[in-house]
């Protein structure tokens, strides 16, 4: 994952429009996509306003999460907000069974650790 991406994933977790995130940094729209889409790169004093605003910049350049409210929660990449949905919204025993199926591979199950041969 780059910049653009996790810009992008800041304003969606802020749940900004492109427009309104742009002028937060002192941009318009279109620099905005720009920068979502790494046609650009922002500049120091637009990662500044945005940071004002309460972007993680820090996670935006590095994909490391500062500490606080930003770091406890966690961005969900499409596919997982999908998943999670249809989780949600299953009946109890289809999220029952998902639970059962989930819990068989995950590490350690059968007496596999993560790292080691089995």
């Amino acid at each position: 994952m780059n910049i653009c991406v996790r810009l992008r994933e800041e304003r969606e977790r802020l749940a900004m429009s492109q427009e309104k995130f742009g002028a937060l940094g002192g941009v318009q729209k279109r620099a905005q996509i720009n920068y979502e889409s790494g046609e650009r790169q922002p500049d120091a004093g637009y990662l500044a306003a945005i940071a004002a605003a309460g972007a993680d910049v820090l996670y935006i350049l590095t994909g490391q999460r500062t500490s606080g409210a930003a770091a406890t929660t966690p961005t969900l990449a499409p596919d997982e907000e999908v998943l999670l949905d249809n989780f949600r919204n299953a009946p109890a025993g289809v999220r029952a069974g998902v639970k059962t199926t989930l819990e068989t591979f995950a590490p350690g199950a059968g007496g596999c650790k993560r790292g080691k041969a089995a």
